[in-house]
Order: C-alpha cells, then sequence, then structure tokens
C-alpha cells in the first residue's frame, strides 16, 4: 500500500509528464495497429488437425489452390470472353483463369465434350464458368486486392461469387462502417455521460482517458499478429462501454476526497490508491471473462478473449495514471461548467425493494422458469454468409452459380494418388448418386486423352499434386444446413470407403466442423467464466455464498437475455450466443459486486438488513445507471447501424444484456440480499467487522440523510 501511495503521488506532482509520455507511446502504437493483420475468414480459426483443415493447407500448398473464386458468364461472345480472361491473368495475386480454353480448343461446341466437362463449365442461360486461382489464403491482403481489381474487370452480364469474394465485400463492409461505429458508440457514450456527471466537461476528459488505452491496445496487437474482424469491430466499443466504469469511480471517488481534503493533489492521490483497491476485483472478474473466451477450440475465441483481456488491463492503468492528470490539469474548466445530474438516485424505487423483498423475490423467480427454458431453445444458425447484405458482389455471385450451375456449395475431395483412374470413376458416379450433389468429377477428367505433358503447368497440378488426387463435387445445398451437413457424412462415408485417408474440404466441410465445435465450445466456455468469476469474488469476499449469489444474479439475467429472441423469433448467429455469456457475466458482475459492498458496509455500522438494502439501492443506483446505460449506448448505436447481421445480434445482446443486469441488480440483488443474509453471514469469513461494537441509536436516523450524499465507489475487501 506504501508503494501504491508514493505512485499515487508521483503521478500526481508529474501530471503533465505523464501526458507527455502518454502521448509519446500513442506513436508506436498507431504503427503497431497498421501493421496488425486483419482475418475476415472466420474458418481459418478451426483446429489445425481436423480432415478439413489438412485438406485446405494441402489444396494450399500442394495444388496452388489456397482460395478460388467463379466467374458466370452469361451470352458473351467467346473472343471478349478470352479477352477478359487475359486481362484477369494480369492483375497481381491471380494466379490462374481457368477456362475449357486451357485444355481443348474453346470453339469446338458443348455438346461434342465429355459430359462432366460440359456439366462442370456450362450452365443454364447460355452461361459457362471461369475458375479464378489464388496463390494466397482467401483473407489475405493479396487475395482481397486481386478481387477488388477482378470486380472492375467484369464484363456485364458476369457474376464473381465464392467465399474469397464474399470474404472481400466483407472487408469493404467493414472498412466503411467501422468509422460509423465509434462515431455512434462514442456520440451515445457522450450523451449518457452529460446527464450522469456534473460537468459538461467531464464526459470529453473520460474519452480523451479512453482513446489512450483503446489505442494502446489495437497497437498491442501486432504481438498477435493478426486479429479477426469481428475483434476489430467489437473491441473498440466493447472496451469504451466495459472500463468506462473505472472513469467513473474515479471521479466519485475524487469528489468524495476533496469534501474531506482542501488540497486537490492530495486529494487526487488519495483517490488515485482507493480507485485502484475498489476496481481490482471488478477489473479480475471482467479480466477473468474474457480470458474464459480461450478455452474455445475455435481459436477465434482466444483472439476476442485475449484483445479484450488486455484492453480491460490497460483501461485500469490509464484510469490510474492518465485520467487523474486530465482530471487535474483541466480542473479549472471542469468547475467552471458544472450543471445538475440528470440521471437520479432511485430514492422510491430502494424503498419499494427494501419494503417488498417478498414479491420481487417472486417474480423473479417466476420469470425464471419460461427463460431458462426458452434461451436453450433459441435458434441459431451457422450459414455466416446469411449476415451479410444479400446484395453484395459475392452474394449474388454465389446466388447465379446456384441458379446457372446448381452450384450452391464445392466440396474439393483429396485421395491417395494410387487410386487408379477406375477407382476414382466408380467413387465419382457414387458421388453423383447422393442426393443433392449435382456435379463430381475428377479434375483428372479434364485432361482425359490429353498427354500430360503438353500442358501448363499450372493446369496439370490441377489434377494430382503432393501424393493427392483432386476430385470436386458440387452441392446444390448451403453450408451450414441440416442437409448439407447430412450429405456430407454420406459423401464422407464414400470417400473414405475408398480411402481410409481421404479428406474433403472446403466451405461446407469446414462449416460443418465448425458447427459441431460451437456446440461443445459454448458448454465450456460458460462453465470456465462461471469458475473464473466465482474464485474471484470468493477470494475478494472471503466467502463461498456470495460468489453463488451473484453469478445467479448475472446468470439470471443472461437467460433473460438470451430467451427473448425464443419469444421473438428470432435467429442468432452461433458466436453470438457463445460470447454473450461471457461479456455479460464479466462486465456487469461490477455492478454486482458494488451494490454487496454497499450492503456490506451498510450493515458493518448497525443498519438493519432493510435500512442497508435500501441504502445500497439508493446511493449505488446512479453509478449503476450511468455505467449501464453507457455500456448500452456504446453498443446499441452499432446494433442500429450496421448493416451485417452478425455485428448487428451479438451488439443487440450486449446492450440488452446491460440493461438487463443493471435492472435485476438495483432491484433483485438487494432483496436477495436481505433474504440471504444469515446464509451469507455464517458463510462468510467476517462478514460484519465492526457492526456488534456500534449501537443502533448512534445512526442518524433514515429519514435525516442528506439528500445529496456522494456515491460510494465499489471498494474490493
Amino acid at each position: 500500500m506504501y508503494e501504491m501511495e508514493r505512485m499515487a503521488q508521483t503521478i500526481v506532482k508529474r501530471r503533465k509528464l505523464v501526458l507527455v509520455l502518454a502521448a509519446l507511446l500513442l506513436v508506436p502504437s498507431v504503427f503497431g495497429m497498421a501493421a496488425t493483420r486483419i482475418n475476415y475468414d472466420i474458418l481459418t480459426y478451426l483446429p489445425q488437425e481436423l480432415d478439413s483443415m489438412i485438406g485446405e493447407i494441402s489444396l494450399e500448398k500442394d495444388f496452388n489452390l489456397a482460395s478460388t473464386a467463379m466467374i458466370t458468364v452469361e451470352g458473351l461472345p467467346t473472343q471478349q470472353l478470352l479477352d477478359m480472361k487475359a486481362e484477369m491473368e494480369q492483375v497481381p495475386g491471380v494466379d490462374q483463369v481457368f477456362w475449357l480454353s486451357d485444355v481443348v480448343d474453346p470453339s469446338i461446341p458443348p455438346e461434342m465434350l465429355p459430359e462432366d466437362i460440359r456439366q462442370m463449365l456450362f450452365g443454364e442461360s447460355d452461361s459457362t464458368m471461369l475458375l479464378v486461382r489464388f496463390p494466397e489464403p482467401a483473407a489475405s491482403k493479396s487475395t482481397m486486392d486481386a478481387i477488388a481489381q477482378l470486380k472492375k474487370l467484369l464484363r456485364e452480364n458476369c457474376f464473381m461469387g465464392g467465399l474469397s469474394v464474399i470474404l472481400q465485400d466483407t472487408k469493404a463492409l467493414v472498412d466503411t462502417e467501422m468509422p460509423l461505429y465509434i462515431l455512434c458508440a462514442v456520440g451515445a457514450s457522450l450523451l449518457v455521460l452529460f446527464l450522469a456527471m456534473e460537468s459538461a466537461i467531464v464526459p470529453l476528459l473520460f474519452m480523451i482517458g479512453l482513446i489512450f488505452p483503446i489505442l494502446y491496445n489495437f497497437g498491442s496487437n501486432i504481438f498477435l499478429g493478426e486479429i479477426s474482424y469481428i475483434t476489430q469491430a467489437l473491441s473498440t466499443v466493447l472496451q469504451l462501454g466495459v472500463t468506462m466504469d473505472f472513469s467513473i469511480f474515479l471521479l466519485h471517488r475524487y469528489e468524495e476526497e476533496k469534501l474531506q481534503e482542501s488540497d486537490k493533489e492530495r486529494a487526487m492521490a488519495r483517490a488515485i490508491v482507493n480507485t485502484f483497491s475498489s476496481i481490482t476485483a471488478s477489473s479480475l472478474t471482467t479480466i477473468a471473462g474474457f480470458l474464459a473466451l480461450c478455452t474455445m477450440r475455435l481459436t477465434l475465441g482466444r483472439d476476442i478473449g485475449i484483445v479484450m483481456a488486455k484492453g480491460v488491463a490497460l483501461g485500469v492503468l490509464c484510469t490510474i495514471t492518465i485520467l487523474p492528470s486530465l482530471i487535474l490539469t483541466f480542473d479549472r474548466a471542469v468547475e467552471r461548467h458544472r450543471h445538475r445530474v440528470f440521471i437520479p438516485q432511485l430514492k422510491r424505487a430502494s424503498r419499494f425493494v427494501a419494503k417488498h423483498p417478498g414479491p420481487v423475490i417472486a417474480v423473479f423467480l417466476i420469470l425464471m422458469a419460461p427463460f431458462s427454458l426458452a434461451q436453450s431453445k433459441t435458434s441459431v444458425y451457422y450459414t455466416l454468409f446469411d449476415s451479410l447484405p444479400q446484395d453484395l458482389t459475392g452474394i449474388a455471385g454465389t446466388n447465379k452459380l446456384r441458379d446457372d450451375f446448381g452450384m450452391t456449395t464445392s466440396h474439393f475431395i483429396l485421395v491417395d494418388e494410387s487410386l487408379t483412374n477406375g477407382e476414382i470413376s466408380n467413387l465419382c458416379n457414387k458421388l453423383k448418386q447422393v442426393e443433392g450433389v449435382t456435379q463430381a468429377g475428377s479434375a483428372e477428367a479434364f485432361t482425359e486423352g490429353i498427354d500430360m505433358a503438353f500442358l501448363p503447368e499450372n493446369v496439370r497440378q490441377l489434377a494430382q499434386s503432393g501424393g493427392y488426387k483432386l476430385i470436386l463435387a458440387n452441392s446444390a445445398y448451403k453450408s451450414g444446413t441440416d442437409a448439407l451437413n447430412a450429405q456430407l457424412e454420406e459423401i464422407n462415408a464414400l470417400v473414405k470407403a475408398a480411402d481410409p485417408q481421404g479428406v474433403i474440404t472446403g466451405e461446407g466441410a469446414m462449416t460443418k466442423d465448425l458447427i459441431e465445435i460451437a456446440d461443445t465450445d459454448f458448454a465450456h466456455v460458460n462453465v470456465a467464466s462461471i469458475a473464473a468469476v466465482f474464485v474471484i469474488i470468493a477470494l475478494s469476499f472471503m466467502s463461498l455464498s456470495v460468489p453463488v449469489l451473484l453469478v445467479a444474479v448475472i446468470e439470471g439475467a443472461i437467460f433473460i437475455n438470451l430467451g427473448i429472441p425464443y419469444f421473438t423469433g428470432t435467429t442468432l448467429p452461433f458466436i453470438a450466443s457463445i460470447v454473450i455469456g461471457t461479456v455479460q457475466l464479466g462486465a456487469t458482475v461490477d455492478y454486482a459486486i458494488l451494490m454487496t459492498t454497499r450492503f456490506r458496509e451498510e450493515r458493518s455500522i448497525g443498519r438493519t438488513s432493510r435500512e442497508a438494502a435500501q441504502l445500497a439501492c439508493q446511493y449505488c443506483s446512479q453509478s449503476i445507471l450511468s455505467s449501464g446505460l453507457t455500456f448500452f449506448a456504446a453498443t446499441v448505436g452499432v446494433a442500429a447501424i450496421s448493416k451485417m447481421e452478425l455485428l448487428k445480434s451479438i451488439c443487440l445482446l450486449i446492450s440488452r444484456g446491460a440493461l438487463v443486469s443493471m435492472v435485476l441488480i438495483i432491484l433483485v440483488l438487494p432483496c436477495l440480499l436481505m433474504a440471504l443474509e444469515p446464509v451469507i453471514r455464517h458463510t462468510t469469513w467476517r462478514w460484519l467487522k465492526k457492526s456488534d461494537s456500534i449501537s443502533q441509536e448512534h445512526l442518524p436516523d433514515m429519514d435525516d440523510l442528506k439528500e445529496n450524499s456522494p456515491n460510494m465507489s465499489m471498494k474490493a475487501d
């Protein structure tokens, strides 16, 4: 504690130096942020040992098929098609644009071609298909830039589809919307803070103070190499909403210390020390909640978890260093622009809660029954591209592939090169009999009857490479659907019968693996986050019952939040249902810790349980409302403006979860503390530290308490 006091005094006295150093650290942060790659392909986060990932790696390294795009061409004369093909092959990042002309004379009528080739390259509406090969993965900068160039070369009635194109569309959409996300989050949060704070300058100082940890967080991501676009889109608004609590607690503590200490520097030094000890438990629970995402096999969870946990830790550090320096530097402006607070203490609600604990608890338990059942039945979808606007180039092109070629999803099947042509032909015939398979053929079929030595290397490579032969099967079903997953099971059985080491990859197979992994990840993440938060609260309060109570209230709020989509008929993206539990638990359990700590303090000075509950609810309500509404405001704007259903759903769940948790903690938790205090007292070490020595007659009457009593900041015991 002595070292903390010395550090606080140094920060206060050297505040200008602190601000200069903080500003200088922004320079490497900006460079680090620019150098961090953004990954737009969620499927790359699958475990590397899966068959689908083994196949994907082989496609990339052996067949030079790291990523592909399909171009549907309708009614274009052959010469114009060849001219467009030649232009596309000159685009940097394009390895090959494959068409009929690469293996036979394109003047040969389609009716004279082998059936496999005709079905693969010619479709309805006088259409033909070009296959574009990229040497780099779909989410790489090289491929993304190449696709952007290819779009400009498309002629009339030409459509480009496939996973690579959709990922490039996703990047363009996120890049366009990202500034709007930040603008909405900052604007809405400033409005709430203006209503909650006593000075019009304070919200601006809070936002300036948060710029530092947010940029530090983005800059330090360079050590991870890359982050997902979901992490990039959410981290700013989440960090703003989650760590704003710390700024509010510091300011409230500073205002309290000024009532007892006329010297503002000493008051701020004491506020720093007390705030640090106060937010230790709350920040640790939030960090633990995010780190629980690292238990996911889908490493997207680790991506989000590490970045957000790091952001919270940096938020704490900047709250006790940079923010105090800003407040003291602009103290005169803060005092000069004071106004009344528009977010009140909930005095009437606190009295109602204290007088009617039984009915409040009964209503809570009654609500839990249907919502507990509903949240387990909420529908989830895994077809990630359904969450994108359907007018995107890649979506429209993929739909065209379905209409003209019956090709919605492509399966890339790799079998051992020792299989004879007869065995592969037999396997292809069996694959064609599988329901929903529109075409199936080996790449070798394209070169049948042609001396391989006369073909270019990149064409020969399509047939056989790296010890594998390639079979392409097209499906009429969408990835992530039950129909496609059942189809893959049947195809896998046929492939394994022909070659036990054969593998299936492609968007459909990888999405199927994603579904199976997500189901187990959901359970693992929930258990890990609850366990981590439970341990931290137990150590903070030295109690076995308090963590059970607090976690139960937040989990009740999570059940309500996830149950609402069932009653409204809304289907959630799978990642939203996994992430929301840890985010809502880690971010809003702080409010429960604040309420419980204040209740304990009031009981420790001799108040009755009812009085302690009323005062805890009254004095904590303003801080909880300020923090909760700021968290809500930071995320609801993104939900309102985003065209990406995935981000819209996650932010809507987070914003609604903040409100639900806030309501339950203000109204239900004080009632549960009253009702269960005998249990808490017998399962907590030194629950009431001083209560036995204080008589009720020495306490001020409840009605005589000052109306403007300052909010108590959170204190971790």
